[in-house]
């Protein structure tokens, strides 16, 4: 599928999906795996797993050396698959055969620094071209953003940005206005990993985002189980996990258990964000 030479993403499929999931009255799940872990060949198939299981959206990780927004858990599966000599050429192979296999929209989730030393202009081409719906760019400042956002925008690419309970109402405008696809708001200041409760400060962000945008507003950081997807999706258009389905594959015996453990939880997490 093309428009004058340019392969276009997925992002219109990202934003159908959403709506779909909003005229369930529903949240949508979304879930966050590294490509590369615990092998390449395992990492497409874990994704597949939890489209299967029931999530709507997912988000391949580029494992990072240094990952500001990962907790332990990720950091450990992304020192795996570096260790396991994972490239940016892997990272595209898992979203083409994910995404030709399910047909779900998958985003790359990724820094900053692999993509501007890889060029952004064949990043964008090579993700659409893979059938990827966008990024999510947790550490480019919006200011610092243009040329991405001109490449993505021509690609078909959504442009997902990350805002934080210590982003001022003006800085949440600025950061929505700029972005593109939805919005990912970090539950709470840290990092990445499961928490006991996700709550109040949750809550309070997306009021204050929603107010500054037409975009869905998806939370991640912290949800790892039903009760909690049920909490969040019950002021959230999107729930983001991927701590939770990380440790099951990190703990698993072997793949086929840690496959069959991360589908059996994305069931899970698909029932408890069916808000009823």
């Amino acid at each position: 599928m093309s428009t004058a030479g340019t392969t276009t993403g997925r992002i219109q499929l990202l934003s159908d999906t959403l709506a779909k999931a909003r005229s369930e009255d529903r949240a949508a799940l979304i879930a966050y795996l590294p490509a590369g872990f615990p092998t390449v060949d395992g990492g497409i198939e874990a994704v597949k797993a939890v489209i299967a299981g029931g999530a709507d959206v997912v988000e391949v990780g580029l494992p990072h050396s240094d990952p500001v927004l990962d907790g332990p858990v990720i950091q450990t599966a992304d020192d795996i698959a570096l260790r396991g000599g994972v490239k940016i050429a892997d990272v595209m192979r898992t979203v083409r055969e994910a995404h030709g296999a399910t047909g779900a929209p998958v985003l790359v989730m990724t820094y900053w620094n692999p993509i501007d030393r890889y060029g952004v202009e064949r990043f964008t081409e090579e993700l659409a071209e893979a059938g990827g719906a966008g990024c999510i760019l947790p550490d480019l400042p919006v200011q610092e953003s243009a040329l991405w956002r001109a490449c993505a925008e021509k690609h078909g690419l959504a442009t997902v940005f990350v805002v934080a309970p210590s982003s001022k109402d003006e800085r949440l405008a600025t950061i929505t206005e700029a972005g593109s696809g939805f919005v990912y708001a970090a539950s709470l200041m840290g990092v990445t990993g499961t928490r006991a409760s996700v709550g109040a400060q949750a809550q309070e962000l997306v009021r204050r985002t929603r107010a500054t945008t037409e975009l869905p507003v998806c939370v991640g950081l912290g949800v790892s189980d039903a009760v909690q997807a049920k909490e969040v999706a019950g002021f959230a258009d999107g729930v983001i996990v991927g701590s939770a389905f990380v440790k099951l594959l990190l703990d698993a015996p072997d793949l086929p258990s840690g496959l069959a453990a991360v589908r059996s939880l994305a069931g899970e997490l698909a029932e408890g964000v069916r808000r009823g």
